[in-house]
């Protein structure tokens, strides 16, 4: 065997080295993602559940409120709606809108958990609020503590204004 030989062979065994490799860093890339996906699914099943059971909670002590499941783009949890009608200061009549909606948020490229809720009581936003950790480094109970928290917000604010 020529010296040539010996380096085309070495140069073609170099070369499927760096296929396998290639194809090993894939397929491991692609169970990450996989895992990903498993674990943004079970944080948001969770989470929306809880989101659901505050609000409903909410409704029974806010009578008048009603209440939806959000499955949307903007993602999925639950919302709490009520409209009212009011006398101004002018003597004329005026409609008021409330509302609390909260939500998880779809994975992204970012691989966050996300939540976001919005609150307007009596047609003024009150709060605008997001809340995100690493996908890999969720606290769970972080997550319902800060759901709890903006929920009893929502609650202070609106008791406060009516």
């Amino acid at each position: 065997m020529t010296d040539f030989e010996k380096r085309l062979e070495k140069a073609i065994e170099r070369g499927q080295r760096t296929s396998d490799a290639r194809a090993r860093a894939e397929a491991e890339r692609a169970l990450n993602e996989q895992e990903l996906r498993r674990l943004h699914t079970q944080y948001r099943l969770e989470l929306s559940e809880h989101i659901e059971q505050g609000l409903r909670r909410l409704t029974t002590h806010l009578l008048g409120f009603r209440f939806e499941t959000v499955a949307s783009e903007r993602g999925w949890g639950a919302a709490v709606s009520r409209d009212d009608m009011g006398i101004t200061d002018r003597g004329t009549r005026s409609n008021f809108f409330s509302r609390l909606e909260m939500t998880i948020r779809a994975q992204s490229e970012f691989n966050v958990l996300e939540l976001s809720a919005r609150a307007t009581i009596r047609n003024r936003e009150i709060f605008n609020r997001t809340h995100f950790e690493r996908l890999g480094e969720v606290d769970l109970h972080a997550f319902t503590e800060t759901i709890d928290r903006w929920l009893l917000d929502f609650a202070e604010i609106y008791a406060a204004k009516n």
